[in-house]
């Protein structure tokens, strides 16, 4: 009989955001994949889960996805995580899940931590409707995704890294305007998570003279709607 994929978000930052389903899911799994076998090695110690664990990273998914799903179809359950949040989420996991549903393996994903989630309730912003776009790409395609977003009407979320967050906010000033509005988010669910608000202009100024650290989840507000044009009306058009 066929073993079950179980997708398992870790937390983002404060070791208490582990469900309670999660770590029964990580105890009684045969094996645990983990993007990183030291960082997780904390998470696991942390509550005791001393179950199998092997490698599953961006380098070697491919390879791994095919051996992965034969170990699941021979029986056994799998557990997939990332260093931090949901697996699949700007981590490795898509691949792994692809195969597995094509093979028509049960796949069940936890609910759980994913860093844009409170970012994006936090920042004041309609979260009604959203585009989740990651990390953009850093240099090919970079400019055409920014233009093609600048008319987007939804709130945006992206990920960046501290090192470039003040060139990014930069470039969002210039292809969505200096004042539209964002809020950065960072180490969310840590000791010193912070909400910084304001306009594109005015926070990358402020980042340019305090220095990021952690974790980085820009909000940006959507374009505003255009207004529908008026259509004038003309007595010389109704006689006509």
């Amino acid at each position: 009989m066929s073993g079950i994929l179980y997708i398992v978000p870790t937390p983002v930052g404060n070791l208490e955001d582990m469900t309670f389903r999660a770590i029964k899911v990580l105890k009684e799994a045969d094996l645990i994949l983990a993007e990183d076998t030291r960082t997780s090695s904390v998470l696991l110690k942390h509550y005791d889960i001393k179950g199998r664990l092997e490698s599953h990273h961006k380098f070697n998914e491919h390879k791994m996805a095919s051996i992965i799903k034969e170990r699941i179809l021979a029986g056994l359950n799998v557990a997939l995580i990332s260093d931090a949040g949901t697996p699949g989420i700007s981590d490795p996991g898509f691949l792994l899940v692809r195969t597995c549903a094509q093979e028509g393996i049960e796949v069940q994903t936890l609910p759980g931590a994913t860093a844009f989630v409170p970012a994006l309730v936090s920042s004041g912003y309609p979260c009604d409707r959203f585009c989740f776009e990651g990390f953009l790409p850093q240099k090919k395609g970079r400019q055409t995704r920014l233009t093609e977003l600048a008319q987007e009407q939804r709130t945006m979320i992206f990920y960046e890294s501290p090192y470039r967050l003040v060139k990014t906010l930069e470039q969002f000033a210039e292809f969505f305007g200096p004042d539209r509005e964002c809020s950065v988010a960072r180490e969310i669910s840590k000791k010193f998570e912070e909400h910084k608000r304001g306009s594109l202009a005015d926070v990358a100024t402020w980042y340019r003279e305090h220095e990021p650290k952690g974790e980085i989840v820009i909000i940006v507000a959507g374009a505003p709607e255009k207004k529908k044009e008026k259509k004038s009306y003309h007595k010389a058009d109704e006689e006509a």
